[in-house]
């Protein structure tokens, strides 16, 4: 464990993945001896006992503060530690520090960049969640997805990212951003750590299934919106596990993307505005720029405009997992972001591959999928597949990721990280 501090304590200031803590060492040399004490039988130890882990900065970790990415005082988040945090740490994980996240998980960036190239952006709103990861600082992270705030940084960064189906892990103790979309998601070096996470995170396990899974490609105007290369390294992808035995199925289908999309912002707005209401009118002045608009567009929807958009999405809730049975689809595949992180830090990169699954409330992982050039001559970056299952078959996703990344050449789909 002492390896993993030195290594925060040297590469991290470049990467600026973690929040600054003083006496980092001292505080993780303690976890380090309790989890001695604690489990002293090999043989009786936990799935993730002693595995370093960053918990991005929304989360309350007991004995570190809680600043969510802002200039507010810490004060004003104190309370009982996350639950995801806690149940990680029961099953033996160490937490090695707080990760940057952008303010208040919105979109307003922080100071990480992408650990292959660090004039591009990690994505957001986990970004050193997942730049931790992808740098190999730590093998396991927290984040969380309102938006795309797991799966587009992971791909950007070439790590891991998983987002469970909503409200299968809970939210307690994490600031929220929009409780109607929040979910808690982890980021990880290898599958296989993926999946012992998230079986500590639900209190389950995961079974291999039998049967490969029935893949579905979303044709239509939701795989528009990516960019040309995208679609491209996307082809690809396809091919590759079609060349493998996989049976891949077009299905028409989000035709009304633009509705989807519109209908998410607006209740992710109000509910940030709702969210902020007990700190912004006393602290408007120490919100960015970014955050502070968001909150004041979402202060200004109207009641009746919020409530459709909800009706939206609870109405898209029913027919997306409808499609999927209607189709005999059992995994939609896509790209997990438009397209490679884009140069620059002032922004962290547009999440509309995410949002429809989101608001579905389906479960959605990222795997690296190779890399691409921007533009002809400039750096290969990151990029990855995102494989969506069907609601609440999280542990079915899992476990028939490491054959969907097997076929697409993905080296962490079988080492084991503990």
């Amino acid at each position: 464990m002492p390896t993993i501090v030195d290594r925060i304590a040297h590469a991290d200031t470049e990467l600026r993945a973690f929040v600054d803590e003083p006496g980092r060492a001292e505080r993780v040399a303690a976890e380090v001896d309790e989890i001695a004490r604690r489990w002293p039988d090999p043989e009786r130890r936990p799935p993730l006992h002693g595995v370093p882990l960053g918990v991005k900065d929304i989360f309350r970790v007991d004995g570190l503060p809680t600043r969510a990415g802002s200039e507010l005082p810490a004060e004003e988040f104190a309370g009982p530690e996350a639950a995801a945090v806690t149940r990680l740490r029961d099953a033996g994980a160490v937490v090695a520090g707080k990760t940057v996240t952008t303010e208040f998980a919105y979109f307003a960036p922080g100071p990480t960049r992408n650990p292959h190239h660090p004039e591009h952006t990690p994505g957001g709103s986990s970004s050193g969640s997942a730049a931790a990861v992808a740098a190999g600082l730590v093998p396991l992270a927290l984040g969380t997805q309102t938006v795309g705030s797991v799966i587009r940084p992971a791909a950007y960064c070439g790590c891991i990212g998983f987002k469970p189906t909503y409200g299968r892990v809970p939210c307690d103790g994490v600031i929220p951003n929009a409780p109607t979309f929040d979910t808690v998601g982890l980021f990880a070096a290898h599958l296989p750590l993926v999946t012992a996470a998230t079986a500590a995170l639900v209190h389950g396990r995961v079974d291999v299934p039998a049967d490969r899974p029935v893949l579905g490609v979303p044709a239509g105007p939701y795989l528009d919106q990516a960019e040309t290369r995208a679609r491209d390294g996307f082809a690809t992808q396809v091919a590759a596990l079609r060349a493998a035995g996989y049976e891949v199925r077009d299905v028409a289908a989000l035709d009304d993307i633009a509705q989807v999309n519109r209908q998410h912002m607006v209740v992710n707005l109000v509910e940030l505005a709702r969210t902020h209401e007990p700190w912004f009118d006393r602290y408007a002045e120490r919100y960015r720029p970014q955050t502070a608009a968001g909150i004041r567009e979402g202060r200004s929807t109207d009641a009746a405009t919020y409530t459709t958009a909800l009706d939206g999405v609870h109405t898209f809730r029913r027919t997306m997992p409808q499609l999927m049975a209607d189709a005999g689809i059992d995994v939609w595949i896509c790209p997990s972001a438009t397209g490679p992180a884009r140069r620059g830090l002032d922004t962290t990169g547009s999440p509309a591959m995410s949002v429809p699954w989101t608001q579905a409330g389906l479960p959605a992982l990222s795997l690296p999928a190779g890399t691409v050039a921007r533009e002809p001559g400039g750096p290969a970056l990151p990029v990855g597949l995102q494989c969506v299952g069907r609601p609440g078959a999280d542990e079915r996703l899992l476990a028939w990721a490491p054959g969907i990344a097997e076929a697409l050449n993905d080296p962490t789909s079988g080492a084991f990280v503990g």
